[in-house]
């Protein structure tokens, strides 16, 4: 092989080339899952030379779990809304179902990541942060509108219940969106919201 045959890579700032491993380890995983999210296909769809993944994030695994937080950031900023009050439940719960949250390309995605919490120890510690961070963020918007409506509830119980739900939701239009669409996943959650907390703001 000669000189001219050798790949050539641009130069980028530091961050930016973080954000481009992450985004094209986000690539890997929604077109082919945990199997695609290989050194390769991630170098090769970032246009990295293969060193990149261990200098910026330590190893692959590093690169997963920076890629498990993102997909945590983005959730969060599509949940909470740019605004200095925190966000109403009834908010958190209508965004959770927005397309940039509730679509097959982030099912496909946080599918490959739930799958590899249990082996990995650097995933793993990530998800566990935010999780709660998660589970704060409800349970606070769950205090508030059972404060509101005069309702006892247990609102960590209920965030829990909420949120698990919410995934079981995303799990199911994702297997088949003709048998469930948004609209009948968003009145499963207000249902069981309107059960134990009465209407919003009422």
């Amino acid at each position: 092989m000669t000189r001219d045959d050798h790949p050539r890579y641009r130069r980028y700032p530091s961050e930016t080339r973080v954000a481009m491993l992450i985004e094209a380890g986000l690539a890997c995983l929604a077109r082919g899952g945990i199997t695609a999210f290989t050194v390769d296909n991630i170098c090769r769809e970032a246009g990295a030379s293969r060193g990149l993944i261990a200098h910026h994030f330590g190893s692959k695994a590093g690169l997963l779990a920076a890629v498990y937080s993102t997909m945590y950031d983005r959730y969060t900023a599509a949940v909470t809304p740019a605004a200095p009050a925190p966000p109403a439940l009834h908010e958190l719960i209508e965004a959770s179902f927005a397309p940039e949250v509730f679509n097959p390309d982030s099912l496909r995605i946080w599918l490959a990541l739930w799958g590899e919490i249990a082996n990995s120890a650097e995933l793993r510690a990530v998800h566990r942060r935010r999780y709660r961070e998660l589970l704060d963020m409800f349970e606070r918007a769950i205090a508030a509108e059972a404060a509101r409506n005069a309702r006892i509830c247990e609102p960590r119980t209920l965030a829990t219940l909420l949120i698990a739900l919410t995934d079981g939701l995303w799990l199911e239009h994702g297997i088949d969106r003709s048998m469930l669409s948004r609209e009948r996943a968003l009145a499963a959650v207000h249902e069981l919201v309107g059960t134990h907390l009465g209407k919003p703001g009422g």
